[in-house]
């Protein structure tokens, strides 16, 4: 017996939203559990092959769909090639990076600052989907910045010091959450011609060329020779769950969800990461990082909840 599921277009941002936390949960799941056994390996490697393996099982399909491909213009194309640059390649590295970097002794930190992501999804949606932000954007704005800095170092002072890890792990955070809240405005607007199916395949096939393009030109090729079978099986399970799979699921989710409002969902992703690293580790954050932690979510709740003042956007 064959079921078919049909919902009205009153339900579609309500499964689109549950969509977008639920592969945001993967993520979390990624950050926590997965990637940690990666980290001695080089990152632009862990990227390279994580969306290389993806990319091969998703090419038949493409193959398939290739009739999608024309309806799409130049101005379409450069935001894919956005999305499989900033989202892809330096967004994953970036994040990945950081992790590695505080050698997965806070992942949460990391995690946390890299959701920072809607301020810069918002900014572009105003610029590329001329979506305008309610005037109180930039002063919520100002307070997820705050936030950020106690979750980063809570009430100690800093050590401006290129040898503080934290530091480092916080400004790579940083870099990732423009890379991916950029990526979430070039995404919708990626994905306005085509199916959420041909958006992934395009996504994960140009993070694969860029990445292959970054290992050529830096020489990387002797690193794969660190690479374990255990490892291979790591980045196969991360290729089929929480990276094309997941990506799979947050597009359909996009399709139907404003960039501007997707990001709230995505705080499933931290929450997660969150819970798991004190299930599993018995870890937790300092009061000052519990502080800017509410201070970022509720400055992130109300950047992304006020009504957003849309104008028709031409994609043509």
């Amino acid at each position: 017996m064959i079921f078919v599921f049909s919902f009205d277009k009153k339900s579609m941002p309500i499964i689109g939203a549950v969509a977008i936390a639920f592969a945001a949960a993967l993520w979390g799941i990624d950050g926590v559990l997965l990637r940690p056994s990666l980290y001695h390996l080089d990152v632009a490697v862990v990227v390279f092959i994580e969306h290389a393996i993806a990319f091969c099982y998703m090419a038949v399909f493409l193959f398939i769909e290739r009739k999608e491909l024309k309806k799409l213009n130049f101005k379409d194309w450069g935001s894919f090639a956005w999305v499989g640059l900033f989202g892809g390649a330096i967004g994953t590295m970036a994040i990945t990076s950081a992790l590695f970097f505080v050698g997965f002794i806070q992942l949460s930190v990391v995690i946390l600052l890299q959701k920072l992501q809607p301020v810069f999804a918002i900014l572009l949606a105003a610029l590329v989907l001329r979506e305008k932000p309610h005037k109180n954007f930039f002063i919520w704005a100002i307070v997820a910045l705050v936030g950020s800095y106690l979750l980063a170092f809570g009430f100690e002072q800093p050590v401006l010091s290129l040898e503080n890890k934290t530091l480092i792990a916080a400004g790579l955070s940083l870099l990732a959450a423009f890379a991916f809240g950029s990526s979430t405005t070039f995404s919708k607007r990626a994905i306005h011609k085509v199916n959420f199916r041909v958006g992934t395949y395009l996504r994960f096939g140009i993070t694969t060329l860029i990445m292959l393009l970054i290992i050529t030109a830096t020489n990387r090729f002797d690193k794969f020779a660190a690479v374990a079978p255990a490892n291979i099986a790591t980045l196969l399970l991360i290729a089929f769950t929480t990276g094309g799979v997941a990506i799979f699921i947050y597009y359909y989710g996009l399709k139907h969800v404003p960039a501007s409002k997707s990001t709230i969902y995505e705080l499933a992703f931290p929450i997660t990461a969150i819970i798991l690293e004190f299930a599993i580790y018995g870890k937790t954050l300092s009061p000052g990082q519990w502080l800017g932690t509410a201070l970022m979510f509720l400055s992130i709740y109300k950047i992304v909840s006020v009504k957003v003042e849309s104008q028709p956007t031409q994609f043509e």
